[in-house]
């Protein structure tokens, strides 16, 4: 062949290559997209709020609805069952029983209510079949093991009824396992006997386990008891930023080597400093005492709450994390374990977002930051959804019950 034909036949080639080129968009569009911590469920017995209609997040604080999965391409997700920890006690277990009883049917009733357009799955295999259909997936998980701390039995009631991911303790020691941010310490040393058997019953099941509120030796521990790779739903790294909730580099290696994921949170206070300021801190506490925690604000109190919230964080910001400290902690799970092992969750609906991933519409903006990085088709296929995906096919394959 003559040096002009090779010239020709190579250009050829890379217009053809051009021509079948996808951009980031369509590369997004391709993959199956989750996030295994959505808090939305908080928002479903809000007065007149429905996952149905576009909100603002500027203006009601919500950061996850139908519109706007459908606008950043998102096709489903793990829909929590958050339970406060408010005492260890016969009278607290009832409560957070029923209370995790009440948001797990308001998850089922927004998917009955919404058929046409979510459906409940416990599977990899219902969800595919499901997004087929043109549908958003629902997976249900409990986060904090209390309202299971009476009963472990409850934990195949839960299963009855549709979850298959659960987390054993939040932010303080529970009858389970030690938290990573109590102030008070570790009181067992990681794990305690019902959290032994705790972990048991999740294999038995065939539910994933989700350490990502527990602390160091817990986790440690549940990644030797455990027959099946874990699911850190929302966490972070520690070689990037030094803080509780995020892992060491040992433990993300352990991880790995069960089969397990790490989903990066984005969630700003565990991915760059934040000062204390005194003055902040007495105003929040003050609001607190008005209206009570964030997520039990009464539904009629709730656009004042969150007026008189923007006002505090006006007048006493805060640094925030962006798309730069999100991406210095997926980098380093891909440097240090392989693309395997890593995912997101923006912990939309309870305290996530950064400058740049406010909510759902903004994931596809980080797929083109991911394909800036190298990341291709099949590392994106990965990294949204096929490696939870895949946890969630052995967990269950693992199951003896």
């Amino acid at each position: 062949m003559s040096r002009r034909a090779l010239l020709a036949s190579l250009l050829v080639l890379a217009a053809a290559s051009a021509a079948h080129a996808q951009t980031p968009a369509q590369m997004h569009e391709q993959a199956i997209v989750l996030d295994t911590h959505f808090d939305t469920p908080a928002n479903f017995s809000a007065s007149g709020w429905s996952i149905m209609d576009r909100h603002d997040f500027a203006v009601d604080g919500t950061q996850v609805d139908y519109p706007r999965m459908v606008e950043g391409g998102v096709d489903g997700g793990v829909f929590v069952v958050f339970t406060p920890q408010r005492g260890r006690d016969a009278v607290a277990d009832m409560w957070s029983r029923d209370h995790a009883l009440t948001r797990t049917a308001e998850i089922l009733q927004m998917t009955a209510r919404h058929h046409e357009h979510f459906a409940l799955v416990t599977t990899p295999a219902e969800a595919r079949a499901v997004l087929a259909a043109g549908k958003k997936f629902v997976f249900i998980s409990l986060e904090n093991g209390a309202p299971l701390a009476g009963d472990l039995s409850l934990m195949e009631t839960f299963y009855k009824l549709g979850v298959r991911m659960m987390g054993p303790v939040h932010f303080a020691n529970n009858d389970l396992a030690d938290s990573s941010t109590d102030p008070k310490g570790p009181e067992f040393g990681g794990l305690s006997d019902k959290g032994r058997a705790f972990v048991r019953h999740a294999n038995d099941l065939g539910i994933v386990i989700d350490p990502s509120h527990a602390s160091d030796q817990a986790l440690d521990q549940m990644l030797d008891l455990s027959r099946a790779p874990l699911v850190l739903s929302h966490s972070g790294v520690k070689a990037v930023y030094d803080h509780p909730r995020n892992i060491p580099d040992d433990l993300l290696r352990k991880l790995a080597d069960k089969g397990g994921v790490i989903q990066v949170n984005a969630f700003s206070g565990y991915m760059v400093e934040t000062p204390r300021i005194p003055e902040r801190n007495a105003a929040l506490a003050a609001l607190a005492q008005k209206y009570g925690p964030q997520r039990d604000v009464k539904p009629e109190q709730r656009d004042a709450y969150l007026a008189e919230r923007a006002a505090i964080e006006a007048q006493y910001p805060l640094p925030r994390a962006n798309m730069d400290d999100l991406m210095k902690h997926i980098l380093h799970v891909v440097e240090t374990v392989g693309i395997d092992h890593v995912g997101l969750s923006g912990d939309f609906d309870g305290g996530g977002g950064i400058e740049g991933l406010e909510d759902v519409t903004a994931f596809p903006a980080l797929t083109a930051r991911l394909v800036a990085a190298g990341f291709t088709q099949d590392d994106l296929d990965k990294f949204w959804g096929g490696n939870v995906l895949r946890v969630m096919e052995q967990v269950q394959a693992a199951a003896t019950r």
